[in-house]
């Protein structure tokens, strides 16, 4: 019996079952390779451009899920695939750390990147100065020009605000920021009180509070304060007016700038806040002082002064008696008699070149040569 043979080198069906098999596998390779290449590119590559300048902002709202920030990027053209952020996200654990907040997310930023500054949690961080000396109705002014804040607040009582920066949110309303400023002042304030020196001319915190204010406005040099503020308490312990001008001036305006200087009949004008009438203490703060206005009422160096006035350097000159401070203040009227007499000479320098200059204008001009 006889029949065909196979064709020699014809594999047989096992063998083109594993080839086969290989080819497809090794297509399958290729496959995987390029779509890991592809997420790779997709994922550590630049992403979009940003629409407008040279960053996007962002804001992932706190509580959001993994499709929501993933869906909140895509929409911000700041990545090309929120299921792609997603699924990388997901398979990297890294969807359990991403954060909430306020995103600046630069122009042609990779999904790594981005991903990356979700879980470092690198907002953008905006801030609100107080500067000490300031009143509560310029506190609420701030606030109010903060764009980043919402909400309205009224003034809160003089004196209850902490100048400070705070660190605040967008979206954050002014009354919670208010209140952190005012809980910051508390805190402060509790522990002051509690080192405090002993025999100080006054027994409450408030009390403490209200000379601090006066001794804000007396100076803007920080190494005087603490002898401003003796000075202060010196005059307290004696009965003797506080005779601040500050405290006028808040009676005037709420603490608002003048304009000019204080009227004699202003210094005359009885009032709750006329330290030069009244012995003790105003009825309120007239601003909201600084750590060190607190701290050096609170803690004050010894001293016999009772009196000071300017010195002509932004500082003052400080005097115990009546005698030598009067000298001291024939000194600065001198100084302000002199600049006085500078800034009037300036004045008349200027308006001589002003007038040469227009005469030298308006004279005639000699015409061209001629032959």
């Amino acid at each position: 019996m006889s029949g065909r043979s196979r064709p020699t080198g014809d594999p047989s069906p096992a063998r083109r079952f594993v080839i086969g098999g290989l080819s497809a596998l090794a297509t399958l390779a290729v496959a995987a390779l390029i779509g890991l290449i592809w997420l790779f590119l997709a994922f550590m590559g630049p992403g979009p451009a940003a629409q407008h300048g040279r960053s996007t902002t962002v804001n992932l709202r706190s509580g959001a899920g993994l499709p929501e920030i993933s869906s909140s990027l895509e929409d911000a053209h700041v990545i090309g695939s929120g299921a792609l952020f997603g699924f990388i996200a997901q398979v990297t654990g890294a969807s359990r750390h991403l954060k909430a907040g306020e995103y600046r997310i630069a122009s042609r930023a990779s999904m790594a990147s981005i991903m990356d500054q979700l879980r470092r949690g690198r907002v953008v961080r905006h801030f609100v100065t107080v500067p000490e000396g300031m009143t509560s109705d310029m506190v609420v002014d701030i606030l109010m020009r903060t764009p980043e804040l919402t909400g309205a607040v009224p003034a809160p009582p003089e004196g209850t605000v902490l100048p400070e920066t705070y660190e605040v949110r967008l979206g954050e309303d002014r009354s919670a920021v208010l209140q952190r400023m005012m809980d910051a002042r508390d805190r402060l304030i509790a522990s002051l009180w509690a080192q405090r020196r002993s025999g100080l001319p006054f027994s409450t915190p408030g009390e403490a509070v209200i000379l601090a204010s006066i001794v804000e406005k007396e100076t803007g040099v920080a190494d005087e304060r603490p002898h401003v503020a003796s000075v202060f308490i010196n005059r307290l312990r004696q009965n003797i007016a506080l005779a601040s001008d500050p405290t006028i001036i808040y009676g005037i305006s709420r603490g608002r700038p003048l304009g000019r200087g204080l009227r004699l009949s202003e210094l005359h004008a009885a009032g709750p806040y006329n330290s030069y009438l009244n012995t003790g203490l105003p009825p309120t703060p007239i601003c909201n002082p600084g750590r060190a206005s607190l701290a050096a009422v609170l803690d004050p160096p010894d001293s016999n002064d009772l009196y000071f006035v300017a010195n002509g350097t932004g500082g003052h000159a400080f005097a115990a008696d009546l005698r030598t401070h009067e000298a001291n203040v024939a000194r600065w009227r001198q100084i302000e008699q002199a600049r006085a007499a500078a800034s009037a000479a300036r004045a008349r320098t200027t308006t001589t070149t002003t007038t040469t200059t227009a005469t030298a204008r308006s004279a005639p001009q000699p015409g061209p040569a001629r032959p």
